[in-house]
């Protein structure tokens, strides 16, 4: 019977996990314009989303949580905690990356340091449909506008050496229906990385 009581239990930790990203399908645009650093854009010149009525483009299938795994095998990163692996750190998310909650995703994982005075970040998300990829990317742009800060407000990062690191190292590039953020020393190289996802 306690077994039972316990598979029950994992198995439903596990669905509102899954969850944890997923929900309604409109996000509220979000743009700080503090001169933050913009959405890197594709070789062929574009966000990412496809323009309308243009065909998508292929869909890989990307496991985002292997990748991730990929991507902080070494010490390349500071350690990074869940946002979404756990239904506790359902508010933080929200509060960290406001309207993330409620576009569709099919798979979405973020990844915060955990000191504070580390400059690092991941953001992972596959979105159900394609006409999302815009709305993520403002909202992991609005991220990087509240680190940073602008000349009436101090950044969430707080600290100068970390405001900077936002600044500096804060990457979004988009392909197909999955985004990604990276922010770090190592971001640059996360995003040749997602990139060969795509090759």
């Amino acid at each position: 019977m306690k077994k039972k009581l316990l598979a029950l239990t994992l198995a439903l930790a596990l669905a509102l996990s899954l969850a944890a990203c997923g929900g309604g399908t409109d996000a509220p645009a979000q743009n700080g314009g503090t001169g933050a650093p913009e959405v890197s854009a594709p070789e062929d010149g574009g966000t990412g989303a496809p323009e309308p009525g243009a065909p998508a483009e292929p869909e890989a299938d990307v496991d985002l949580t292997a990748f991730y795994a990929s991507l902080t095998e070494g010490d390349t990163w500071p350690a990074l905690m869940s946002l979404t692996e756990d239904e506790t750190m359902t508010e933080l998310l929200d509060s960290y990356y406001p309207g993330l909650s409620e576009i569709s995703t099919k798979q979405c994982g973020v990844y915060i340091a955990a000191i504070s005075a580390a400059v690092g970040e991941i953001a992972l998300v596959e979105v159900e449909n394609a006409a999302d990829v815009q709305a993520v990317e403002d909202v992991f742009q609005a991220r990087i506008d509240y680190q940073v800060g602008d000349d009436a407000n101090p950044g969430g990062a707080w600290y100068p050496e970390t405001i900077e690191g936002w600044k500096t190292s804060s990457h979004i590039v988009s392909r197909g229906n999955y985004v990604m953020l990276a922010v770090g020393d190592a971001a640059e190289a996360a995003v040749e990385s997602f990139e060969a996802l795509f090759a």
